[in-house]
């Protein structure tokens, strides 16, 4: 379902110019006696109970880009939890160190799903959060761990993966399912090939999930990331930051996660 640039206009929840700032706290958590240190953000403005949405961050660890995006979430209505994959709040400055933490995860499903589900229950335990209503988004690293996680069952409404890793261990089983995706890629991205994004639609077709995929001509990796230009001279890696894809990609997010929410936000 290859889809080319779609400028939509967002029509998602409405804030009176007069919202409160959006209120943003640290907190600690616990996986099989490993500590997280992951970041919630909600605006209270909205009241009541909310749906949540999980925030995965990049292969680089829990860091500021990841806050960033919890905070965008949270003015829009929801109670965001951008979460530690790696534990202890462990944030990689080299590519090297990166790999290093992506794989001990990644390789580790049993251990993924757990610090993952330390998340779930941590949002379900917020008295602003609809346990019923929950979403789960990803970055490059996160959006694989998303990705991963909607194969195995988890209890979410939907799924969204930003430029991440579409291959597997565990392959999605027919009936297992139970979120909506959606996967953004960039065709020139070399992490992420037109082979795999082709492979990635079939497990799904295959598995009966409800998913959609979209992807970017002329587009890079990391290309919702501002930073992806610096990084990627830095490290000679093939990372680009594209407005056009980020903007339209963001866009098409907001608005899906909005129609799999049964409730709408309120304030």
């Amino acid at each position: 379902m290859k889809r080319k640039l779609l400028l939509v206009s967002l029509a998602v929840f409405s804030i009176s110019a007069a919202y409160a700032e959006v209120i943003g706290k640290e907190v600690s958590y616990r996986a099989d006696g490993t500590t997280l240190k992951g970041y919630i953000a909600y605006d209270d403005a909205f009241k009541g109970k909310r749906p949540a949405v999980l925030v995965v961050h990049e292969w680089w660890g829990h860091n500021a880009y990841a806050r960033h995006r919890a905070d965008m979430l949270a003015q829009q209505g929801y109670t965001a939890l951008a979460v530690d994959m790696y534990g202890d709040g462990k944030v990689a400055q080299h590519p090297d160190d990166a790999g290093k933490f992506a794989a001990e995860v990644s390789k580790n499903m049993p251990m993924a799903k757990a610090r993952f589900e330390a998340g779930i229950k941590l949002l379900r335990k917020q008295n602003n959060v609809d346990a019923k209503e929950m979403a789960a988004i990803g970055y490059c690293f996160g959006g694989g761990v998303v990705l991963n996680m909607a194969r195995l069952g988890e209890p979410l409404k939907a799924v969204v993966s930003f430029h991440g890793s579409l291959g597997t261990d565990t392959p999605a089983q027919a009936g297992k399912v139970k979120a909506h995706i959606m996967s953004f890629t960039g065709e020139d991205d070399p992490m992420i090939g037109a082979d795999k994004v082709a492979a990635f639609k079939q497990e799904m077709k295959a598995a009966g999930a409800d998913f959609h995929v979209v992807t970017y001509p002329g587009v890079k990796h990391s290309f919702t990331n501002p930073d992806a230009d610096e990084l990627g001279k830095k490290f000679n890696l093939p990372l680009a930051y594209n407005a056009a894809a980020d903007k339209d990609s963001w866009e098409q997010a907001t608005i899906f996660l909005k129609e799999e929410f049964t409730k709408k936000v309120k304030k």
